[in-house]
């Protein structure tokens, strides 16, 4: 499992990180305000697509940002996809942002947004 760098569990806060087999979601902010979510791939496959969405009580509210190619990124000996967006929005307290990887629709790990 790659973890995605500088992000940590923060229950107080617009920041944290999920992981759901080999699909990671990343959120950065403070508040109730995201800057920036990446989604990462602990896999090397060109042609990926990645896109962040809102949830709310088990519910689809909309697509944040839609279908991204993701980009091919080698570290040492692990190799990744990633696909980062600037977001800069407020959302409503205990709504979940979660991530989609084409080809890996088994998968959706999903960050709840915290005061």
């Amino acid at each position: 499992m790659l973890a995605l760098a500088g992000l940590g569990q923060a229950p107080a806060q617009a920041s944290g990180d999920k992981v759901d087999g080999p699909v990671s979601i990343g959120v950065i902010g403070e508040g109730l305000r995201v800057r920036e979510v990446r989604v990462l791939l602990d896999h090397w496959r060109p042609g990926v697509n990645a896109r962040v969405s809102e949830w709310r009580g088990g519910r689809w509210v909309r697509e944040i940002r839609g279908w991204k190619a993701m980009t091919s990124k080698r570290q040492g000996r692990v190799k990744y996809e990633i696909a980062a967006w600037k977001i800069n929005k407020n959302f409503r307290h205990n709504n979940r942002i979660c991530a989609e990887i084409s080809g890996f629709e088994e998968r959706m790990p999903c960050v709840t947004i915290k005061r």
